[in-house]
């Protein structure tokens, strides 16, 4: 913690304007005590921040400690809940089980927090269809304001991708993970919610000004181990070995690596993250024919001339991506 603490104090200055956002998260940070959080957030300074987000595990969190997150400051909610399904949860190896799931957002409700984010994943090893549909009207009978799904990758090296190859769990198969993404896309649109970026939803107003900013390329500056930062062409990384990263900030020693961006590079990035999201890209800016993509309504143009991937197109949407790189 004071590594991270004097690790902001030394890189305020890159912000060359004022923090409208701030994202405490990537790892488990609701491991934090309430009032390391306050010292971080004081540290960085939240006279201008609009939004500054927390991610929380449901099994980690009381009503006393989400209050006292709501006095720190933090004003947005990311809770990991995955699935309220016992049995998907052991799968994924998660701490926490179902009701700890829906008790978390009833708590952090009923602490102040009125602009609260769920995950929920689909494509799981046994989630039957009626699983999923259970999953997300759970979901929308707790009056979240955001929710983030994503399908299951197996990951090289994963304890479920072990699983997976000797066989002692089957993947689902893609039909039949379109079908579980598809109906997520339209109950939630019947719900009310903006489907502004493939595997985000949000109540009208309650997009995560956040994450939106890596996908529009706003500057970033990341702090902790293993902490990734992007400033004009540059991206920059922290060392991920905790040791490391300790001893370098102590010393005032710690090199991070970094790379400079390219305009080929910039310009797939433009193409890879503005694809995702219902804004799309300018078609003004696109080097590659799309014409076939468009005669089979995988992409269309919308009336602002802007590239945007069709529901039919997001099934394939790494594919398009790939093709449109250059």
């Amino acid at each position: 913690m004071e590594a991270v603490l004097k690790e902001i104090t030394a890189r305020k200055a890159e912000a060359c304007e004022p923090i409208r956002t701030i994202y405490i998260g990537g790892g488990t940070p609701s491991l934090i005590d309430s009032i390391d959080i306050f010292r971080i957030l004081r540290t960085i300074g939240t006279d201008d921040a609009t939004e500054i987000t927390m991610e929380v595990n449901p099994g980690d969190v009381n009503e006393k400690y989400l209050r006292e997150l709501r006095q720190c400051g933090v004003n947005r909610l990311s809770i990991g809940v995955q699935s309220f399904k016992d049995e998907l949860l052991q799968v994924l190896g998660r701490r926490h089980n179902g009701i700890q799931a829906i008790n978390a957002v009833h708590m952090a409700q009923e602490a102040g927090f009125d602009n609260i984010s769920i995950d929920l994943m689909y494509a799981l090893p046994t989630q039957k269809k009626r699983l999923w549909l259970s999953d997300i009207e759970l979901a929308l009978r707790l009056n979240v304001q955001h929710i983030s799904s994503y399908g299951l990758m197996y990951e090289e090296g994963t304890a479920l991708t072990g699983l997976r190859d000797k066989g002692e769990i089957e993947a689902i198969d893609e039909e039949t993970e379109n079908e579980m993404y598809d109906y997520l896309c339209k109950r939630l649109k019947k719900a009310g919610f903006v489907h502004y970026e493939v595997s985000n939803f949000a109540l009208p107003g309650y997009e995560a000004r956040h994450n939106s900013s890596y996908w529009d390329g706003t500057p970033y500056i990341g702090i902790g181990a293993g902490a990734h930062s992007y400033i004009g062409t540059t991206r920059s990384w922290n060392p991920d070995d905790l040791d490391r990263y300790i001893r370098g900030i102590e010393a005032g020693t710690l090199v991070r690596e970094s790379e400079t961006l390219s305009e080929k590079d910039l310009y797939n990035e433009r193409i890879m993250l503005g694809l995702r999201t219902r804004t799309g890209v300018p078609q003004s800016m696109v080097k590659q024919d799309i014409s076939a993509y468009v005669a089979s309504k995988e992409l269309t143009i919308s009336p602002e001339g802007n590239i945007v991937a069709t529901q039919k197109g997001l099934h394939i949407l790494n594919r398009i991506i790939e093709d449109l790189m250059i």
